[in-house]
């Protein structure tokens, strides 16, 4: 009987055994495209540029079996306290569901709670665009600045960049990084009696979006006057505390514990969004997102995309010891995803320990870099191509185009069709050489030339094609990778849901901020005394 051990020990047998190039792959295997190409929730995903044979993905898909990645799928959806180090679920699935839908959290029913704080999420959005909600002074809003850190930053910032085309009446601006040019660009040029301003912490409690906060809080008082705190909206799992800030009762939107921040967007966290692109644009995103978990709830392991993604970075990060990933997306409008994957994966799933405490044992995350392309073909291409590691790619491409002239578009789907290509087939040392001979170079100029032209290829990547970049298919393309990050998290037996990682940092750098302020000294290493000391 195959084990979880023995399923490992296999796939890992499997990746580094012999095999032949994955170009040559296709003439092999000629049902490869049938089987490693998926369809899902409006979403092409390829994985037939990946290193594994068709043989090689059986054994992967033996480790998702044994492995219990539906067993684990149905704990997820029961609502069980899969996050089992706080003890708790995690039901982000619940945030874009339909109406009418019963999940529960260890038990009991919030799939009401959730659409109860969706229409007040619709109303003050409409309340907004429409003007009926006005500033203190009864202008109407012409500018929201969101405040939050981390996913109560990155998923509402990506949205914003994707979509913003689709509906720019309403300026979103934001501000994350304590850093107080941050604010002060966030700020620039803005009336505040046109300016909304949405604090999104779910403690309320968070360093750098307080501070940020109190700073924006203050602008806006300077010029309004008390009666500026109308201004103030927040989203907040304490309400009590984001009262006492000053935000009005009826300004404060709820999220629950069983919402994680990387996986917040869904919730009133997308409040600017849904205010800025408007309610039924919001609403389409979750749409997309619901057909991807329905497709990842129902679907069986073998055509499952979630579950086939996360195998094929499997593969590479464990079989093959690749621990890099670029994420390039070939849509300007998608440039921050692969900074949204960076949290996504690299705080879900960089731990170093199970879920019982044990060291793990098989490595985990892999470390996510990436831009939009074509900016990163001059960057970091280079790298992908001829380096001396094997960097795994993930291009996502749109295949209409949304706005602008559609030559150039054309021009954009050209280059990434032909970096995929170029990353397997590569281009040999002998071919350069019958060029470099064919220009008439001597052959001591063609045997320094030749190598460093020579590209060695078979270098994976898998290709995700979306027809139009609408709010549906950026749904679905984000839930795709939470589900991934999902099923890898099980692989390896770790608990994705929380991220005790940040924590360390975090407390010492309170203790160290009160000895710049002029506190007492505390007791450090000799480097970070001295930097205290020639910071004070």
């Amino acid at each position: 009987m195959t084990t979880p051990d023995s399923a490992w020990t296999n796939l890992k047998k499997a990746a580094v055994a012999a095999r032949d190039p994955i170009a040559g792959l296709f003439a092999i295997e000629t049902d490869r495209l049938e089987k490693l190409v998926v369809e899902a929730a409006g979403l092409r995903i390829d994985l037939s540029k990946q290193p594994w044979s068709l043989g090689d993905f059986d054994t992967a898909l033996t480790l998702a079996k044994v492995c219990d990645v539906e067993g684990a799928r149905n704990r997820l959806w029961a609502g069980e306290p899969v996050n089992i180090s706080e003890n708790r679920a995690a039901l982000h699935m619940a945030l874009r569901a339909p109406d009418g839908a019963d999940f529960k959290a260890d038990g009991v029913l919030v799939s009401r709670e959730v659409e109860a704080t969706r229409n007040a999420m619709r109303a003050f959005a409409e309340a907004v665009r429409s003007g009926a909600k006005a500033g203190a002074t009864g202008k109407p809003f012409k500018a929201i600045v969101h405040i939050g850190i981390g996913g109560s930053d990155l998923g509402p910032r990506l949205i914003w960049e994707a979509l913003r085309p689709l509906n720019p009446e309403i300026e979103l601006r934001f501000a994350a990084n304590v850093d107080p040019s941050e604010t002060a660009l966030a700020l620039a040029g803005l009336d505040p009696a046109e300016t909304l301003v949405v604090v999104v912490s779910k403690t309320f409690t968070t360093q750098e979006t307080l501070a940020n906060a109190e700073v924006v809080r203050a602008w806006l008082r300077a010029a309004l006057g008390p009666a500026s705190d109308s201004h103030l909206v927040a989203v907040s799992a304490a309400p009590a505390v984001a009262q006492a800030f000053g935000v009005p009762a009826d300004q404060v939107f709820g999220f629950w514990d069983w919402v994680g921040g990387r996986y917040s967007i869904w919730s009133a966290v997308g409040l600017s969004c849904a205010i800025g692109l408007g309610y039924d644009v919001f609403q389409r995103l979750l749409d997309g997102g619901a057909e991807m978990d329905h497709h990842f709830r129902h679907t069986p392991l073998l055509l499952n995309a979630p579950v086939l993604l996360a195998l094929a970075h499997i593969f590479n990060r464990d079989g093959l010891d690749r621990p890099l990933r670029a994420v390039i997306p070939y849509a300007a409008r998608l440039r921050l995803f692969p900074s949204f994957l960076q949290q996504l994966e690299m705080e879900s799933n960089g731990k170093r320990v199970d879920q019982q405490g044990r060291p793990v044992a098989h490595a985990t995350a892999a470390s996510v870099f990436g831009d939009a392309g074509t900016n990163g073909q001059h960057a970091f291409f280079q790298m992908l191509h001829q380096g001396t590691d094997v960097i795994p790619v993930d291009f996502v491409a749109v295949a209409k185009a949304g706005e602008g002239e559609p030559v150039n578009h054309t021009i954009l789907l050209a280059n990434v069709i032909a970096q995929a290509q170029a990353l397997m087939t590569g281009r040999s040392e002998a071919d350069v050489r019958e060029e470099l001979t064919a220009k008439g170079l001597t052959p001591a100029e063609i045997d320094i030339l030749a190598p460093q032209r020579t590209f060695p290829g078979d270098r994976p990547s898998s290709f995700i094609l979306m027809d139009a970049l609408t709010p549906e298919a950026l749904g679905a393309l984000i839930v795709l990778h939470e589900h991934k990050v999902f099923v890898e998290g099980v692989l390896w037996g770790i608990n994705s849901f929380d991220q005790w990682g940040v924590e360390l940092g975090k407390s010492l750098a309170t203790r160290i901020l009160a000895e710049l302020q002029g506190g007492a000294s505390g007791v450090h290493d000799p480097s970070t005394a001295a930097l205290v000391a020639r910071l004070k």
